[in-house]
């Protein structure tokens, strides 16, 4: 069944209507009149894009653009300045969405122009190009073909609950068995490290106290007695003690 659309000059009308004064209804009937028309362009890329509904709007994007930049005193035809910047838009989106793995615009752009040239050179050559050779006929460094080459594997991910060998003995063991956890222990090895740095401001005495009071538990009146001074004396030391190395680790 042959979808019918209006008439070029009711689509000249509606365009002039919204462009001169935003008439939200005209940009409306646009946008009802060519749906089927964004629905047959995307339906091109259904298969490897799940999500129909948003290349639709993706789709409504590329008409609204076309809407505001189609000049009507040219009086050609609306649908063909359309589809290009519809088709435009949609692309964009896809190269712009379906990568897994953040990758640079450069590489996105750079890909499919050495898939083609690698395709021409294949033909030509009658094998398969070097490096050097697709860098020098797509006129760019040969770092950028290695990087982009290197980075268009991003492409697609795996999940971590993929087998990492299903030939092996261990092939129910995932990737995600391998990755590792934060070690809940990490904060405080980084503070015993700290305080150990720190402990090379106290003299002799000084350590003495901090090791048999935290180390080895030991009370005010028994490490007095085997320093051989007083419960008083052990009380000083430990708090200018603790309030050098408080000092020192926040320093």
């Amino acid at each position: 069944m042959t979808t019918k659309y209006a008439s070029k000059e009711q689509v000249h009308q509606w365009i002039q209507q919204y462009q001169q004064n935003r008439d939200e209804d005209a940009q409306t009937q646009l946008v009802l009149n060519y749906k089927s028309l964004i629905y047959s362009i995307t339906n091109r890329y259904v298969k490897n894009y799940a999500q129909q509904e948003d290349l639709f709007q993706v789709g409504v994007i590329g008409l609204l653009k076309a809407i505001r930049r189609f000049d009507v005193s040219i009086q050609r035809s609306f649908e063909a300045f359309a589809i290009p910047t519809i088709l435009g838009e949609i692309k964009r989106y896809i190269r712009d969405t379906t990568w897994d793995v953040h990758v640079p615009r450069r590489v996105k752009e750079l890909g499919p122009k050495i898939k083609r040239k690698v395709a021409e050179l294949t033909t030509t050559l009658q094998r398969s190009p070097s490096i050097l050779e697709i860098a020098q006929a797509l006129d760019t460094s040969l770092e950028e073909v290695l990087e982009t080459m290197e980075m268009m594997t991003s492409y697609n991910t795996l999940s971590l609950d993929v087998p990492m060998d299903v030939d092996s003995e261990d092939r129910d063991r995932t990737f995600f068995d391998v990755v590792g956890s934060v070690d809940e222990n990490f904060d405080y090895l980084e503070k015993m490290m700290a305080v150990q740095a720190s402990i090379q401001v106290l003299d002799h005495r000084e350590r003495d106290v901090i090791e048999l009071t935290f180390m080895a538990n030991m009370t005010q009146i028994e490490i007095g007695k085997q320093l051989g001074i007083s419960q008083m004396h052990v009380s000083r030391i430990k708090r200018t003690a603790l309030d050098k190395l408080k000092t020192a680790v926040m320093s």
